[in-house]
């Protein structure tokens, strides 16, 4: 084991995605993570596609993470999650606010135990308040915190209706902003020596990630068109074969619409009352967009305008699937997207990490855990001899589902199970 955060012990009682990424961030800083998981399992062992009867979702998120299962409403139960808890440094939760207290596994009952613990909840509003209790997922937080209405006058109403967007936004930046708040408490221990508790509200997350959040709070209209609000100066979109693009806010405004004549060779156009203020452009948008389209198609390959555009200081990006992107040579190099070996001579295709660092070596991810696959290694650490072990096994405590047999690669039409992405959820 290496990487910055060596020595660190997780315990990791989330599910999906919130949470299970701060989890599983951590490991990959070479943090020691330990998953807990019901007899009920984390639901995303049910999306496909599965490889040797492993979901690839719940793979992407956990691998790096050690597994036990314990039924918590078993009695004593709890008992064994203490045992793990008093020697943890991190917690990390995305039930629905008050769940774990039930169980006495609440921040202010395990800070008495250790006060070193450092506790981090994610949940769509927040611990307190009049929303606490609501249940979240990722696309109702998205829709109560702004992020869904800027796509509808971004893109349009029908557009957004036919094609929702199919990413949870709004748990994979709570779960990045959980980790930075996590290693924040992490220094602050070692200046104070003790723990402290981590509130992370999604809806909140939503707001603080809204690089626009100044203007939508005051209620400003900008006046901008559908398609073109919001949308990110000086870059520009380029389809594989040039066929089309999208413009970019600043070809209407004006403060880079000078490099865009430059780039074209077309310093004419500035003097051309159809374009010669923002007002103009707009009005006459489609002309101006069939100018610069029909400039595109003159370029033989996407190096060659990528080259002229940058002369300029224009930003390229051309469009291209996931699958494209983790192909290309900026991919091999980064080593944006890694193979992990699922134990079974096969591996799991999965992204690879966003930082590098000069000194800290970090610790290659392994394959993700059957439920309650290491039961009988952590509690062994801990200092459970085998008939203790065996003894909570027979009383129901403990639990496993290691499958014997590693079928191919599911079908999901086969498997029964419904087509969509995931999304988090912080119920009970």
């Amino acid at each position: 084991m290496s990487g910055p955060l060596q020595g660190l012990k997780v315990v990791d009682f989330s599910r999906v995605l919130a949470g299970p990424l701060c989890a599983r961030t951590l490991a990959d800083l070479g943090a020691e993570v330990i998953k807990i998981e019901p007899p009920r399992p984390d639901v995303s062992r049910l999306a496909f596609p599965f490889v040797d009867g492993m979901s690839g979702y719940y793979a992407q998120q956990n691998v790096g993470k050690r597994n036990v299962s314990i039924d918590l409403n078993v009695q004593g139960s709890v008992d064994l999650v203490l045992k793990m808890i008093d020697e943890a440094d991190i917690v990390v939760e995305n039930f629905r606010a008050g769940t774990l207290k039930f169980f006495g596994l609440d921040y202010a009952t395990l800070a008495k135990r250790n006060p070193r613990l450092i506790y981090v909840s994610i949940s769509g509003y927040g611990q307190g308040g009049p929303w606490a209790s609501r249940m979240a997922y990722a696309p109702t937080v998205q829709a109560e915190a702004g992020f869904t209405h800027n796509t509808l006058r971004h893109y349009g109403d029908a557009l957004s209706r036919l094609r929702p967007d199919p990413l949870s936004h709004a748990d994979v930046y709570a779960g990045l902003q959980a980790t930075i708040a996590v290693l924040a408490a992490v220094r602050g221990r070692e200046v104070t020596g003790r723990g402290q508790y981590i509130d992370v509200a999604m809806a909140a997350v939503l707001l603080a990630v809204n690089e626009r959040a100044h203007i939508d709070m005051a209620g400003i209209d900008t006046g901008a068109e559908p398609g073109v609000l919001g949308a990110t100066e000086g870059a520009f979109f380029v389809g594989p074969g040039g066929e089309r693009f999208l413009t970019p806010q600043s070809l209407v405004g004006s403060g880079t619409f000078p490099q865009y004549l430059g780039a074209m060779r077309r310093i004419d156009l500035a003097s051309d009352p159809r374009f010669a203020t923002a007002e103009a452009r707009a009005a006459n948008y489609d002309a101006l967009h069939a100018i610069v389209q029909a400039w595109i198609l003159t370029f033989r390959d996407m190096a060659t305008l990528d080259a002229q555009l940058d002369e300029a200081k224009i930003a390229m990006g051309q469009i291209r699937t996931t699958e494209e992107l983790a192909n290309s040579e900026w991919a091999e190099y980064w080593g944006a997207v890694q193979d992990v070996p699922d134990r079974r001579g096969g591996s799991y295709r999965l992204h690879g990490r966003p930082w590098r660092f000069s000194e800290d070596k970090l610790p290659a991810p392994t394959a993700p855990s059957f439920r309650g696959e290491n039961n009988a290694e952590v509690f062994a650490s801990l200092g459970m001899n085998q008939e203790q072990i065996k003894a909570a096994i027979a009383a129901g405590m403990l639990v496993e589902h290691v499958p014997e047999i590693s079928p191919v690669a599911i079908n999901p039409a086969a498997a029964g199970v419904p087509a969509g992405n995931v999304s988090d959820t912080v119920d009970a």
